[in-house]
């Protein structure tokens, strides 16, 4: 057996891709104690009370997909991720997205990358009912290698449209359809895809061309759902972002015995096989086919499941796990 062989034969972890779910927590906690009292806060954004309303902030980036869309050389969808990154987050506070900045920071301008980038935000801010109010452009060939975008969102609630965020013993779980890898796990899926030959290779499965087509597929926004919501007793939400399903566990410390997830697109098969990932390293790392899930009294599942696309996916219950496909995570 040849060195690469064993290389593409070697079961992969998002740790050994080159990111530690458990360091990276611990730098984000020691940061988050470092300003603690600045402001109150949700699991998913800031709060900031202004009178009878809060005004809600989050702020997040794209990740290594900018890395993909540089190699594929199409920028056209990681504008809507960066919109979709930290709309999702405050759908999930329970707040409306009123308005969107941008950050972008490169190492030489570059007029056309800008352009596809500037209409993926437009289209991204367009699909959340949001303003796009400009950002910055930093050009620093001395800090950044390519390009990174980052973005923050605002919005406004009163305290009863946000969302208690914790769940409740019996409650069911609805759960939304992802729309692919959307923005995480990113590091895992190229080093996936680079065993498998690069993205420029045949994609396996239904709905791409190639590799590179399936990983830029953009990120889901779920701004459509806060009104279906906000008509439901939803206790508390998740995005289903970094480390994937253990994004529950943000709703509160229960048992969330998942049943019936959304089925997992091609795109996590392939990372699987490609990268020989066990399907507990997968579960903690993406979605899984499932981008968005709330908790709410059982009773009004049914509704909310019949005014959107939602499914019942499973059931809150005592305990400290997520359970899902033979798993406890």
């Amino acid at each position: 057996m040849t060195d690469s062989d064993e290389d593409s034969s070697e079961e992969l972890t998002y740790a050994e891709a080159g990111v530690d779910i458990e360091e990276s927590e611990a730098a984000t906690a020691a940061l988050v104690g470092a300003v603690s009292g600045v402001a109150d806060s949700t699991e998913y954004a800031g709060l900031v009370e202004l009178g009878d309303r809060y005004l809600a902030l989050a702020t997040d980036g794209v990740g290594t997909k900018l890395l993909v869309a540089e190699a594929v050389e199409d920028y056209s969808t990681v504008g809507v991720d960066c919109v979709a990154m930290n709309v999702n987050d405050l759908v999930a506070a329970g707040v409306a997205p009123a308005a969107f900045v941008d950050y972008l920071a490169v190492d030489e301008p570059d007029e056309q990358r800008a352009a596809e980038l500037g209409e993926g935000l437009a289209a991204g801010a367009e699909e959340a009912g949001m303003a796009l109010v400009g950002g910055e452009t930093a050009v620093m060939p001395e800090v950044v290698k390519g390009f990174d975008l980052a973005g923050t969102v605002a919005g406004l609630a009163t305290e009863d449209e946000l969302f208690p965020g914790e769940a409740e013993v019996g409650d069911a779980l609805v759960g939304f359809p992802s729309s692919g890898i959307h923005s995480n796990g990113l590091t895992l899926a190229r080093e996936a895809a680079q065993r498998a030959g690069g993205y420029d290779e045949p994609f396996p499965g239904d709905g791409y061309d190639t590799v590179g087509d399936a990983l830029i597929e953009p990120t889901r926004i779920y701004a459509y759902l806060l009104e279906h919501l906000r008509e439901h007793d939803v206790h508390a939400a998740a995005h289903v972002t970094g480390g994937g399903w253990t994004n529950l566990d943000r709703m509160g410390e229960f048992r969330y015995d998942v049943t019936d997830p959304f089925p997992a697109q091609d795109v996590f098969a392939f990372v699987q096989d490609a990268g020989n990932v066990s399907d507990e390293e997968m579960h903690r790392t993406f979605n899984m086919g499932t981008g968005f899930v709330v908790a709410l009294p059982k009773d009004e599942a049914e509704s909310l499941v019949e005014a959107t696309d939602g499914e019942r996916i499973g059931t809150v219950e005592k305990g400290d796990s997520v359970a899902i496909r033979g798993l406890s995570l």
